[in-house]
């Protein structure tokens, strides 16, 4: 594996105009005691502001994206949750253009068949199904399409809470994975018959005599076009034409005993396969509905093919997608020549994706270190590193404390991103992850001597340099490597 020599540690130019102090000052703090927990009372407020977005006058790394080899590392941080000594070394022979096309070409591998989702009424632990698909994340060798599904999984949203019924989020989850690079059209008609989705956003209760705009409005405002490109009437003639959809129904219909000291029992459903949800038409709408302009009988298919005729919808997902892989504040002008490559390819996923890799903004020096890691990023990309596949348990454990529970998002506006992730809690919690991960890692380590180098690009601050410098042994390397400020970005 050839990667360019460790430069000499670089010092920070700070923005003129920014007050406070940088995400890699705060969190560097926070490595160079150990749990962080000083450093962060003495931050305070100031804490909340060190994932503000960089002003155009200044830089907080001088970028080493003119070489190949760097581009190729942002590309694998951004889409695969960072990567093995293997994969890296297969990506730098490869080269960028065609690890691109090998991450948009390859097929998903299926994660392994969940035997808990035959529990009747879905009612087993969540737990179980997040250690479930971190366990994919930390073993697949497709890990471009675990990074799309989690994409989706935040833009879909759905949670366990509400749909109740664990079987359905499983589902979702192989759903979204299958469907990730490839049409959005296809992808929304999925969405809208997914049965946790009918749940969540209660369009299962939904029929024609008595409509719930609920999945009306989010379809349009958070999945698609986004808010003031409709009206309050779409929103209510959109809910009558999408009404009759219902729950699947089940292969057999269980007793279960839910209460064992008062002997209560329940009638459960038992699934033994996937499958949508089911149209009937004696709940749907009889009528005719105007709708985004249009007048006439409508059902799902035709609401679905009226938002894709939209030139918003084509710019909410650019603008998702160039935010999730690229910079937190994309340019217009950007935004839009990813959204006129979507919508001219008919909305083929694989083409925007294409674009963005490709897209001299995706390698510009402006675009290095722009991005913070995800909380589940963050665990599974240190997971990886130290080559740890028995790290399941405890990146599900620590989720919740960064603020990041598979399956349980906050609301429907999905998770946050960037500056959300931070705050003097969730840094803390980051660095006793690092804590956790090593104590679980038994026997030796991989070495750490060039971890530096191909996790950080080499490119480390003086007191990051100096910490390491400092390390007695590999382990607290791998500590400073991981916790540092340098790690949590990418």
């Amino acid at each position: 594996m050839a990667l360019a020599p460790l430069p000499e540690p670089i010092t920070e130019v700070a923005p003129p105009s920014r007050k406070g102090i940088t995400r890699r000052q705060a969190l560097a703090a926070a490595v160079a005691t150990g749990v962080g927990v000083g450093a962060v009372r003495l931050l305070g407020g100031a804490m909340q502001n060190i994932t503000r977005s960089k002003t155009s006058s200044g830089i907080d790394w001088v970028s080493p994206l003119s070489r190949e080899a760097a581009q190729i590392m942002q590309l694998l941080r951004r889409t695969s949750f960072g990567y093995t000594p293997a994969q890296l070394e297969a990506a730098l022979s490869d080269g960028y253009g065609k690890t691109v096309d090998r991450l948009l070409e390859t097929k998903p591998v299926e994660p392994p068949v969940l035997a808990a989702a035959s529990t009747p009424g879905g009612r087993f632990g969540v737990a179980e199904l997040q250690q479930w698909w971190i366990d994919h994340m930390l073993t697949t060798t497709t890990p471009f399409a675990e990074r799309m599904t989690l994409f989706w999984h935040g833009h879909f949203t759905s949670d366990y809470r509400k749909t109740g019924n664990n079987t359905f989020m499983y589902w979702q989850n192989l759903t979204w994975r299958r469907m990730a690079l490839t049409n959005l059209r296809p992808m929304l008609l999925e969405v809208t018959t997914d049965p946790a989705m009918l749940r969540y956003l209660d369009l299962a209760t939904s029929t024609g005599q008595s409509p719930n705009e609920n999945y009306s409005r989010e379809l349009m405002e958070l999945f698609t076009m986004g808010a003031g490109n409709y009206t309050e009437e779409d929103v209510r003639q959109s809910a009558r034409a999408l009404a009759g959809w219902q729950e699947p129904p089940a292969d057999m219909i269980a007793t279960v005993t839910v209460d064992k000291v008062k002997m209560v029992t329940q009638k459960l459903p038992v699934y033994s396969n996937q499958r949508p949800g089911v149209f009937n038409q004696r709940r749907a709408y009889k009528g005719t509905v105007t709708y985004l302009g249009r007048t006439g009988t409508l059902d799902t298919q035709g609401v679905i093919d009226r938002i894709l005729a939209q030139n918003a919808t084509a710019t909410l997902i650019a603008t998702k997608v160039a935010q999730h892989f690229v910079t937190s504040q994309p340019l217009p002008a950007y935004v839009a020549r990813l959204g006129d490559a979507f919508r001219k390819s008919q909305y083929d996923i694989k083409t925007l994706m294409r674009a963005v890799f490709t897209s001299p903004e995706f390698t510009a020096d402006a675009s290095y270190r722009s991005l913070l890691k995800s909380p589940i990023e963050f665990m599974v990309h240190g997971a990886r590193a130290l080559g740890a596949t028995n790290l399941t348990k405890v990146v599900a454990a620590s989720g919740s404390g960064m603020g990041q529970s598979l399956f349980d998002p906050p609301d429907v506006n999905g998770w946050p991103s960037n500056a959300a992730w931070i705050s003097s809690n969730t840094v803390v919690e980051r660095v006793n992850f690092v804590t956790r991960a090593l104590a679980q890692v038994k026997g030796s380590l991989p070495s750490a001597t060039d971890a530096s180098r191909s996790h950080l690009d080499g490119v480390l601050s003086p007191q990051t340099a100096k910490l390491l410098n400092q390390a007695p042994d590999e382990r607290t390397r791998w500590f400073v490597t991981l916790a540092s400020p340098e790690f949590q970005l990418k």
